[in-house]
C-alpha cells in the first residue's frame, strides 16, 4: 500500500521511484522458486555469554546446527533460518545484544550457509535487526526475520520497543545488500503491540516501509496463527506475501496454506514436537509431503 491505495510498479511515472520499488521481492517463488515455501528453522545451541551456555566449543555448537540443517533440507525444505533461539532471556532491540552472542551467531550461521543449497535467512531475538542483517551479509545469507519492523510494542521481557524500518533501509543501502530481503512480523508472539495497531494498520505500516514479505504467528512460538488473521494481513497488504510464521503442522496446514503464501516451521519438525529438542527427519518429510499435496491444488 501507497498512500492508501494499492499499486504495481508499470503504474509510476518517476524513474527513481521504478527503481526503488523494483528492489523488492515480488513474489516467494522468486527467492524459494517453489510456490507456498516451508522455511525450516535452525535453532543455535545456547551461544557464549547467553544463560543456558555451559562452556562447549564452537566446533560443537556448529557441528549441531549442521546436523539439523541437513535433517531439514534432506526432509525438503524449501529454506532455513538460523536463530539464536536459546539465547534467552532475549534482549530487545539491537544495541544491546552482547558482541560476543552475535560473533558466534555469525560464524556458526557462515558455516551452515556453505553447507545448504537453499536460501538462508537470519534471526536475532528480540528484534535484533540491524545484528541480523550484518550477520546476513557476513554469512551470505538472503533474507532475515525482522520482528519489530514498524510500531511499537511491549515484549515479554518487559521491555518497550519499537520499528527499526528506517536504519535497516539505510544499512542496508550502506552495505550494498539490496538482495538481503526483509521479511517482517506482524503483531509479533512474545509481544504486545502499542494499543491501536491492529493487524491491519500494523500491515500497512510495514507495507509502506517496504518489507518484502509479512510474517503472521500465534501468541507464543509453537502456536499458530487464525486463518482469520493471515486474510486480515493479506487484506491490507495485497501485492505483499504473507507467511505463517508459528504453529503450522499437519493438522492446520491445509487451512492455514490455502489463505497463506508460505511458513516458517520450528517446533513440529523437532523430535517429539518440544523446540528444545533436534530437527526430526521423519517429522520434516511428513509435513513437506502434505505441503507438496497442497501446492497441486
Amino acid at each position: 500500500m501507497v498512500l492508501g491505495r494499492a499499486f504495481k510498479i508499470d503504474d509510476l511515472v518517476p524513474e527513481w521511484a521504478k527503481n526503488f520499488y523494483s528492489k523488492r521481492l515480488q513474489s516467494l517463488e522468486e527467492l524459494f522458486g517453489v510456490d507456498k515455501p516451508i522455511i525450516g528453522m535452525v535453532h543455535l545451541m545456547p551461544l557464549p555469554g547467553s544463560p543456558a551456555y555451559e562452556g562447549w566449543s564452537m566446533d560443537k555448537i556448529i557441528e549441531e546446527a549442521l546436523k539439523d540443517a541437513r535433517a531439514l533440507v534432506e526432509g525438503g525444505v524449501d529454506g532455513i533460518i538460523v536463530e539464536n533461539m536459546w539465547d534467552l532471556p532475549y534482549y530487545s532491540g539491537a544495541h544491546r545484544i552482547p558482541p560476543e552472542e552475535i560473533a558466534a551467531h555469525a560464524v556458526a550461521a557462515r558455516e551452515v550457509i556453505k553447507e545448504v543449497n537453499v536460501p538462508a535467512g537470519i534471526t536475532v531475538i528480540h528484534n535484533g535487526g540491524r545484528v541480523a542483517l550484518g550477520i546476513a551479509k557476513a554469512a551470505g545469507a538472503k533474507f532475515i526475520r525482522v520482528c519489530l519492523y514498524t510500531g511499537a510494542a511491549v515484549w515479554d521481557t518487559g521491555e518497550f520497543d519499537h520499528g527499526n524500518a528506517a536504519d535497516l533501509m539505510r544499512l542496508r543501502k550502506l552495505l550494498h545488500a539490496w538482495d538481503i530481503k526483509f521479511f517482517a512480523d506482524i503483531v509479533k508472539k512474545h509481544s504486545v503491540v502499542f494499543p491501536g495497531i491492529d493487524i491491519e494498520t500494523h500491515a500497512t505500516w510495514t507495507d509502506f516501509y517496504m518489507a518484502d514479505a509479512l510474517i503472521v504467528t500465534g501468541t507464543m512460538t509453537g502456536s499458530p496463527p487464525t486463518k482469520e488473521d493471515v486474510l486480515r494481513a493479506k487484506k491490507a497488504a495485497p501485492n505483499r506475501p504473507v507467511i505463517i510464521g508459528s504453529g503450522l503442522n499437519p493438522d492446520n496446514a491445509r487451512e492455514l496454506l490455502s489463505v497463506a503464501d508460505g511458513a516458517i516451521v520450528g517446533t513440529y519438525f523437532k523430535v517429539k514436537g518440544i523446540t528444545q529438542n533436534p530437527v526430526d527427519p521423519q517429522r520434516v518429510r511428513k509435513l513437506m509431503n502434505i505441503v507438496r499435496e497442497i501446492r497441486k491444488g
